[in-house]
């Protein structure tokens, strides 16, 4: 048998040398090393990995109240007429969130997918613009939506680093609901739907996260694994086949696992929450005629769950990310995809099934094995090029750069660090006068301004100071900042 696997591996390894849609990533979640890379900042399609900001954008309004597990969510005829895989609730239906929760770890269905995000943005536009920024908020310098599920759009982009990042934030930010994405299956009506997600279950340790399919895209995947106080977080992206991606995750968890860390990081980081049951029973779809209007009624417009106007600051509105998650956040260039790999209109996504052949008979049952270890200690690279802003309320609007009375316009370009948001500009200044003072030399030459978040009566400032030159800077000053009992996050701006 080993000299089996031994050949097979070795078939294998010729055969993705000659994938050029394969990229990988294996980070140690406790400290941030990139353990192994293989084009894991080039530019590639997402396909339903892209669930994965749905969800955490519906988790963020779960968290803030504005939504509730039973909360309707109803479909809308363009969510309906979403291609497969879907639940296939009509239009005029609704479901709960957390049937669309479960229907998006386990179905990947994309029909569930837009109706959360008409109902969280409402349009699906406004919602991917809203997932845009958020990506960009944790870093995600590369990454670009442009809808709710995943479904082919030659604009919609990200990277194996990016996604790596995005799976240690879900945990790190919503350890409450981490859980959902171990669902094995649940019921739905009268139907079991079960997860594509081979590995949970069947590899130990493995507690998520996504799977995802289009032609153009391969086949991806992003696995979490907790094993014996040792936290890596894995990405395939443009695999071959639902086997060979599989067989290649296994693999890397294999090589990659031993070399992790059982120290450093923190709880906070990679915070344990009781694993979701093996099977989840939900109510069947309501269909009630007027669906929508009984779902607006329930979902909790966000300015009243909002902290009182009363309050001195807001501080913390984000989860705040810890130094192993920061270090997945520099800016990096890469090529775009081949045009050989741009996506038909036409094209749809499929049902992951366990008979799903490559074309190649080579990578019919695995990729090779990874042959090299990049323990990386990151260092300053020149930024990417800032993507274009969306004309949405949702994206940040600097409305002053400094305590004093420089320019708006006079935005720190590079690194950031995020101290907290306040319901007014003048607040935010305050909170970051006190934080300054508080900072030492890691603050001595950082350049305070807010940013204006939302519009109306759910605008909020972000307190932030800038002028960092690198990620290490920007980090140690957050570390200053939190010794002196100030919550602070640090990110790319």
């Amino acid at each position: 048998m080993a000299v089996t696997a031994v050949l097979v591996d070795s078939v294998n390894a010729e055969a993705e040398a000659a994938n050029p849609k394969y990229a990988g990533i294996v980070v140690d979640a406790k400290t941030g090393n990139v353990l192994y890379s293989e084009n894991a900042d080039r530019l590639q399609y997402p396909a339903s990995l892209t669930k994965m900001m749905t969800l955490y954008m519906t988790f963020e309004a779960l968290e803030q109240g504005r939504i509730r597990l039973d909360t309707p969510v109803p479909f809308s005829a363009h969510a309906a007429a979403q291609a497969p895989t879907k639940l296939g609730v009509r239009a005029g239906g609704t479901i709960t969130v957390e049937q669309g929760i479960l229907g998006l770890v386990t179905l990947s269905a994309n029909d569930a997918a837009t109706a959360l995000g008409e109902m969280l943005g409402g349009s699906e536009d406004r919602f991917a613009q809203m997932m845009t920024a958020k990506a960009h908020a944790l870093g995600m310098t590369r990454t670009t939506y442009r809808n709710a599920n995943g479904l082919p759009n030659t604009a919609q982009m990200t990277t194996a680093r990016d996604q790596a990042r995005l799976g240690i934030a879900l945990r790190q930010h919503f350890p409450q609901y981490y859980g959902y994405f171990s669902t094995r299956a649940f019921k739905f009506g009268t139907r079991t739907i079960r997860s594509h997600n081979r590995l949970v279950g069947s590899v130990r340790g493995v507690d998520g996260i996504k799977t995802g399919y289009t032609r153009a895209a391969g086949f991806n995947l992003v696995s979490s694994v907790q094993v014996d106080g040792k936290s890596i977080v894995g990405v395939v992206l443009g695999g071959a086949s639902g086997p060979a991606r599989d067989a290649q995750m296994r693999n890397l968890i294999a090589a990659y696992l031993p070399k992790a860390s059982s120290r450093g990081g923190s709880s906070q980081l990679m915070a344990q929450t009781a694993p979701a049951p093996a099977m989840i029973e939900t109510p069947a779809p309501v269909q009630p005629q007027k669906a929508t209007q009984v779902a607006r009624q329930q979902v909790v417009p966000q300015q009243q769950v909002a902290p009182q106007q009363v309050a001195k600051t807001i501080t913390a509105a984000q989860p705040p990310i810890s130094a192993a998650a920061a270090d997945l956040s520099l800016p990096h260039k890469g090529p775009l995809p081949d045009a050989r790999y741009q996506v038909a209109a036409t094209e749809v996504a499929y049902t992951e099934t366990s008979t799903t052949k490559s074309d190649n008979p080579l990578v019919a049952q695995s990729m090779p094995a990874p042959t090299k270890v990049k323990t990386t200690s990151f260092k300053q690279q020149a930024p990417a090029a800032a993507p274009a802003k969306p004309d949405s309320a949702a994206v940040d609007h600097v409305t002053t750069a400094s305590t004093s009375a420089a320019p708006a316009s006079a935005v720190p370009a590079g690194w950031v660090v995020q101290v907290g948001v306040s319901p007014s500009q003048q607040m935010a200044m305050e909170l970051l006068e006190g934080a300054k003072s508080k900072g030492g030399k890691a603050l001595s030459s950082a350049k305070p301004f807010a940013v204006a978040y939302g519009s109306g009566n759910d605008q909020v400032y972000r307190a932030r100071f800038g002028g960092f030159d690198d990620q290490r800077d920007a980090v140690n000053a957050c570390k200053a900042l939190k010794k002196a009992g100030i919550k602070c996050w640090a990110a790319a701006q």
